[in-house]
């Protein structure tokens, strides 16, 4: 009998969109749907994303442990046990050929089960630095599979992997006149502002400060605020002028950074893969408190090659912002060389890299 491959992780979309990936490139070396599950947790984005996937998927209780003496984190660790048990069932009883953990929170009980039921382990590194999840079962794990760095022996250093209409984006001169038509710019520079679903306050507001005090005639900003702030930010910037756009959530974030020339972003593993694929470069702005501070070291691993300028969360304003965008903003060969800094980083075809290692391991 046929033996699953498992892909675990999720929480956010920063885990969920790479498994989605590396479970396209598995499928398409040839293995059936059928054989792959996904298992992430019932709270994340994992039930709208992997709504009508063909793998099959499971839901598991739990969610992230608060770094400090929270009363939710009883419940947090006994929702984790109970899915940890539940997870090493499984494994008994189906014999994966391999687990996968992309990690998070989510991914923490099918890994724990993969270490204590001997089954093949692979663990994807999608930061700068490791997960709290994948750290504990590193020494465990029959290969790694790095976004960046040095690796060992066990270790492939694939890139981290971004959805298909990304990798293929086409950001040429003609592409990017051809996108800015279709959505009605006719300024010589973009800039887009992301910094996820729910979006960050501090950079939204920043934004604002910088709108409001009066924004280069012949440049755009559109502003993806997030669904949280989207009032807020509305009315602060409710005098802009036409050169400012706000969008609370964008479906068709590939269409805006096709038209970009810059971007404000946060600093996660997703965002800076995505930036990296398509060499835009980026003010970079790193949540505060993130695990290992993973967000800041992704953000230095761009600002290395010269294609981000990092502010720190508690600096960011809209002078602040204003003095980083200014030299590319000013000058496009700045821009041209921070693009070619972010091409260094770029590997094609992560997904493939990492359904490569995922094989060899588990025999498929």
């Amino acid at each position: 009998m046929a033996r699953a491959v498992v892909l675990t992780g999720g929480g956010t979309g920063g885990h969920i969109f790479p498994m989605l990936a590396v479970s396209d490139a598995l499928q398409a070396g040839g293995l059936s749907p059928t054989l792959i599950d996904m298992v992430g947790s019932r709270r994340g984005q994992e039930r709208r994303l992997w709504a009508g996937r063909p793998e099959a998927v499971h839901f598991l209780l739990g969610r992230g442990i608060v770094r400090s003496l929270h009363p939710r984190n009883i419940l947090s660790v006994a929702q984790l046990k109970l899915s940890t048990l539940y997870c090493v069932g499984r494994c008994l009883l189906r014999r994966p050929a391999a687990v996968v953990s992309f990690g998070g929170y989510a991914a923490f009980p099918m890994t724990v089960a993969a270490c204590l039921t001997r089954t093949p382990l692979v663990l994807v590194e999608l930061d700068a630095v490791a997960s709290a999840t994948n750290r504990l079962a590193s020494r465990w794990a029959a290969r790694r599979c790095l976004a960046v760095g040095n690796p060992t022996s066990r270790d492939v250093v694939t890139g981290a992997p971004v959805r298909a209409d990304i990798e293929l984006l086409d950001r040429s001169t003609a592409a990017r006149e051809r996108a800015r038509r279709a959505l009605g710019i006719t300024t010589s520079t973009v800039v887009v502002v992301m910094t996820g679903s729910l979006g960050a306050r501090s950079v939204n507001m920043a934004v604002a400060q910088w709108v409001n005090a009066g924004l280069p005639e012949d440049l755009t900003l559109l502003h993806v605020t997030g669904r949280r702030d989207a009032s807020e930010v509305a009315a602060g910037t409710a005098t802009a002028g036409d050169n400012y756009r706000r969008i609370d959530f964008a479906d068709n974030m590939p269409a805006l950074w096709q038209a970009a020339d810059v971007a404000i972003c946060r600093s996660g593993a997703t965002t800076v893969a995505e930036l990296v694929a398509i060499s835009l470069p980026a003010v970079l702005v790193p949540l505060p408190g993130a695990p290992g501070d993973h967000q800041t070291h992704n953000a230095t691993a761009l600002a290395h090659v010269g294609g981000a300028v990092v502010i720190a969360d508690r600096d960011v304003s809209g002078d602040t912002l204003s003095s980083a965008l200014s030299p590319w903003l000013a000058n496009p060969l700045a821009r041209a060389q921070a693009e070619g800094g972010l091409r260094q980083l770029h590997r094609p075809g992560a997904a493939s890299a990492i359904a490569a290692v995922i094989r060899e391991v588990a025999h498929v």
